[in-house]
């Protein structure tokens, strides 16, 4: 195909602004002589080309961007129709483990995003946001600035991506309570102590905070996993009193607040699971009083990144249409088991739900891209796992092959490459993703003691050190063969390397 397209019709906003910054992403430049290319807005997204011209049809602005990466290069006869399955699909960054993304990595992932027409990106940001306030939060933790946040907010607006942040404001503040001057709002260690004014002054500092550099009015404000909330310091100031109730009460105050400001929230729903003893996947619908603790101004966000049987997902969509309040979904890119992603694990589990969530009509699907542990994983080894939401999005089915050829066109990069990325989890004769649950042999192997080890039995008769030497000469490969990922692989080359020394002196120490 010809480096250049001739544009006429209806284009989205800032389409010009935008195509400069995809130019080199998409290996084309827009020019009066070149390859004419019809736009068209329409109800469903479309390239057609009979040859010599190409016909665009966008619903939504992302889905122009997206359409321009499938026009076939060199020039060749398409006619691709896709079915949107969701109305707003993309990934949340995790931006809270002392890994902070850089505002010009978060502007790669978004260009990345529109070729594959993903348009939400989601912060997650538990205290690396400025709180004019509060200068304590966030304290040496590399958090953005609000211009910084304003600047990559425009960014996304460019392609038609929405940015929202993902706050807590009930579980997960451990890195603000640990600080003398919050200690007096401690419920546990990582739960804020509901019921006190002070509380709720603190709340609305950030809920205010974390929103004004974005344009949207979405804000999810986590509330997940906050174990033992009313039973520490609430209970020492207030008595005891039922954890649904304090709970709902809570929930109640702090959408008060969003109510206030004009936003549209949005909470982790599996502690209305857990007030009942309960998961996801637990026997029975939710109880009476877990449902009465739901306030319907909310969305709730089921989160699931471990089965890959889509009936599992299924009943518990299903359990959720209980609630008197919508239901979104967020997967898992399996980024979190150790320095690199389990992708057998992600894709098995993430097709598997997408395509129960297609089913349900749910409205918002989001790949959660966890950074557990300090971001042990690059968030660029993701990227194959961002393609995968982008083509579960447009196809109703999950195809292999149309996944690795968007990949190559999206990414400029081999898909195979990624997917080996996994070889550090799983040695040779191990099971690979049959349970939906992944190994982290690397992570393992990386981190025990080099001479006594703890899972020497566990590891016993699998060709250890040979694995990774083997792994050295693949990703020196790969580092030569992705010219647009050199530190990625570079990294992942030096790993498997200090990985194959490791193993050998413990093979070599134990014939002394």
């Amino acid at each position: 195909m010809a480096n250049t397209i001739h544009l006429t019709g209806v284009m989205p906003e800032n389409w010009e602004k935008a195509l400069l910054e995809l130019s080199e992403d998409l290996g084309f430049t827009v020019a009066e002589n070149g390859i004419p290319v019809q736009v068209c807005k329409g109800e469903e997204p479309s390239v057609v080309c009979d040859g010599e011209t190409v016909t665009v049809t966008w619903a939504e602005p992302v889905q122009f961007y997206r359409g321009l990466s499938q026009i076939p290069q060199p020039l060749a006869k398409c006619d691709i129709h896709e079915k949107v399955g969701f109305q707003s699909s993309g990934v949340m960054f995790d931006c809270s483990r002392n890994a902070v993304l850089t505002p010009d990595s978060l502007r790669m992932f978004l260009r990345k995003m529109a070729l594959m027409g993903l348009n939400l990106a989601m912060m997650y940001t538990e205290d690396t946001y400025e709180v004019p306030e509060q200068p304590y939060f966030g304290y040496k933790r590399g958090r953005y600035t609000y211009d910084e946040l304003k600047a990559v907010d425009e960014y996304a607006a460019l392609f038609g991506i929405e940015m929202c942040p993902c706050i807590q404001t009930l579980g997960h503040l451990k890195m603000i309570l640990h600080w003398p001057a919050f200690t007096h709002l401690r419920d546990q260690d990582d739960v804020i102590l509901a019921d006190l004014p002070e509380t709720y002054q603190l709340l609305e500092e950030m809920i205010k905070a974390a929103t004004a550099p974005y344009r949207s009015k979405k804000i999810h404000l986590g509330m997940d996993e906050a174990f033992g909330v009313g039973l520490g310091g609430h209970f020492n100031r207030f008595g005891y009193e039922d954890p649904k109730a304090v709970m709902g009460r809570h929930l109640k105050t702090v959408l008060d607040i969003c109510e206030k400001y004009g936003l549209e929230p949005m909470i982790w729903s599996d502690m209305y699971f857990h007030l009942d003893g309960h998961d996801y996947h637990s026997e029975g619908l939710p109880s009476e009083k877990a449902k009465a603790a739901v306030d319907p101004r909310v969305t709730l966000v089921y989160w699931d990144y471990y089965q890959n049987d889509e009936a599992k997902y299924t009943d518990a969509l299903y359990k959720h249409a209980q609630f008197p309040a919508p239901t979104v979904f967020a997967g898992g890119l399996w980024t979190w088991t150790g320095p690199a992603p389990s992708y057998p694990t992600a894709i098995g589990n993430t097709v598997a739900g997408l395509t129960a969530c297609r089913k349900a009509d749910v409205p918002l699907v989001l790949a959660t891209a966890w950074g557990d542990n300090g971001q042990e994983c690059s968030m660029y080894a993701a990227l194959l796992g961002l393609q995968l939401y982008g083509e579960l999005t447009y196809r109703e089915e999950y195809d292999e092959a149309a996944l690795f050829a968007r990949f190559r066109r999206c990414c400029h990069a081999d898909p195979k490459a990624f997917l080996d990325l996994s070889l550090f989890n799983y040695l040779p004769g191990m099971a690979v993703g049959k349970s939906g649950n992944p190994a982290n042999v690397g992570k393992v192997l990386l981190y025990q003691d080099p001479l006594i080890q703890l899972f020497e039995n566990d590891l016993a008769g699998y060709p250890v050190s040979e694995h990774y030497e083997a792994l050295v000469g693949r990703f020196a490969r790969h580092a030569a063969g992705n010219p647009d990922y050199p530190e990625l692989f570079d990294f992942y080359t030096a790993l498997a390397h200090a990985l194959a020394l490791k193993c050998r002196w413990h093979e070599q120490a134990g014939n002394v």
